[in-house]
């Protein structure tokens, strides 16, 4: 008897809580230390299959001998008992119980010695189906999901343009490089495409989820790896979505979210709540600002390079020399804030970048409560950036902020301060403010 090889390192039960680990958010090697494999195997794991489960999370049905019962079979085996008694004992037919000790056998040293482990193991060999992918089975499908993800482009008189020679590196390309050119169709549009281009030839039919499974999945033999740098983004693995959820700044809590700002700031019933954010300009430097909400008056912030901004190479995970770190940001906030009267100072309302890590300080040091935007949602905060729009007009993009003073700063916010606005009646935001204050302290 040949024996087709080892068992592997983990059975078909690991291989699901990796993957339910996975669902949950976790990342590949803490996934796999939760299935009780090493966190190599996890990553393993994670990159053949594309980030793609393959294996099913349902429960083995009772038709099918457990691994828990081969384990009490291979027991009463070695204790010389006979198939009846076994299948007296583990509530199984003798039929079955002889067929398993017969089929499931190690047969490496050319004896039929039963293991559980290696039973398991010949089971799962057994119950796979492999079948081969449609696009690797029909060829006029594969030529044309490639050519509608990889195909050359061309100028309106034909001619091919070969684009930037990029090298594929087996993972997503990085922030600011060249990417590949090429048509670049989304799996569902040439999906949906088929239907048009061949409405009378069902041969010609392919899902979306089938062409990111042969673009994700090695072993498929269906489309090369490397096409995936053709998709928008160009991710050669699946991401879980539990995973991009995750991601999000981990001083950001529920309990802070704009969702629980009190319904007076949404309204701009009554003043005193603000919103911020930062606006860059070349070589990273930044400036503040701050818009109260109901009048719009605005305060800015100036947020100067360190020393040694500059010098050198940047340093990973080092000081942030720009200037608009989170301690810088954190005191220019509480230096500006606390400026004005107590009334004023009711909440903030930021992005979720990580010049606010600080905000609990913040909150400690003024008194003011901080709120977070959703993430990628700037119209949250519209007064903010409808105000960031108008400063453009002093602070033009890319050119240097860091070169202007903090009077500089203070003359361009009276500006503003100064202009009517239709919103106010055609009042100034200083007006505004100042009926408000005098309308408190009468």
């Amino acid at each position: 008897m040949r024996s087709p090889g080892r068992p592997p390192v983990a059975r078909l039960e690991d291989r699901q809580r990796f993957w339910v680990a996975i669902a949950r958010g976790m990342s590949s090697e803490d996934a796999g230390i939760e299935a009780g494999v090493s966190p190599a195997v996890g990553t393993r794991w994670f990159r053949d299959s594309g980030g793609i489960r393959l294996v099913s999370l349902a429960p083995l049905s009772g038709r099918y001998l457990s691994f828990a019962e081969r384990e009490e079979i291979a027991v009463l085996r070695a204790r010389g008992r006979g198939v009846r008694e076994i299948a007296r004992r583990t509530g199984r037919s003798p039929s079955t119980i002889s067929r398993e000790l017969r089929r499931n056998a190690a047969t490496r040293g050319g004896r039929l010695e039963y293991r559980a482990t290696t039973a398991q193991w010949h089971a799962d060999l057994r119950a796979r189906r492999p079948k081969i992918a449609k696009l690797a089975a029909n060829q006029a499908l594969r030529e044309y999901v490639q050519d509608r993800l990889s195909g050359t482009i061309t100028r309106p008189d034909g001619a091919a343009v070969a684009g930037p020679d990029v090298r594929w590196i087996g993972r997503r390309h990085g922030r600011r490089a060249d990417r590949r050119w090429a048509r670049a169709w989304s799996p569902e549009q040439i999906a949906n495409r088929l239907r048009a281009d061949f409405p009378d030839d069902e041969s010609m039919r392919v899902s979306h989820e089938a062409i990111y499974q042969a673009l994700y999945v090695q072993g498929r033999g269906a489309l090369r790896r490397e096409l995936t740098a053709c998709l928008r983004t160009g991710r050669a693995l699946r991401v879980p979505r539990a995973r991009t959820r995750g991601r999000g700044k981990k001083f950001v809590t529920p309990e802070i979210m704009i969702s629980q700002r009190p319904a007076e700031a949404a309204d701009r019933a009554v003043p005193g709540h603000w919103e911020g954010d930062l606006i860059v300009g070349l070589n990273s430097s930044a400036i503040g600002t701050l818009v109260e909400r109901t009048t719009r008056f605005t305060m800015l912030l100036h947020l100067p390079p360190m020393e040694g901004h500059g010098a050198g190479p940047r340093a990973k995970n080092g000081p942030a020399l720009a200037g608009h770190g989170a301690e810088a940001v954190r005191d220019a906030i509480a230096t500006t804030i606390t400026t004005l009267p107590e009334q004023l100072r009711r909440s903030l309302t930021w992005d979720q970048g990580a010049e606010m890590a600080g905000h609990a300080r913040l909150r400690i040091d003024t008194g003011i409560e901080v709120y977070f935007c959703d993430p990628h949602s700037p119209w949250q905060r519209g007064t903010n950036e409808n105000t960031n729009g108008l400063l453009r007009q002093y602070f033009p993009k890319g050119t240097d902020l860091s070169r202007y003073s903090p009077d500089d700063l203070a003359a361009v916010a009276a500006a503003l301060n100064g202009r009517p606005r239709k919103t106010l009646g055609w009042k100034t935001p200083a007006e505004a403010l100042d009926e408000f204050l005098a309308a408190q302290a009468a």
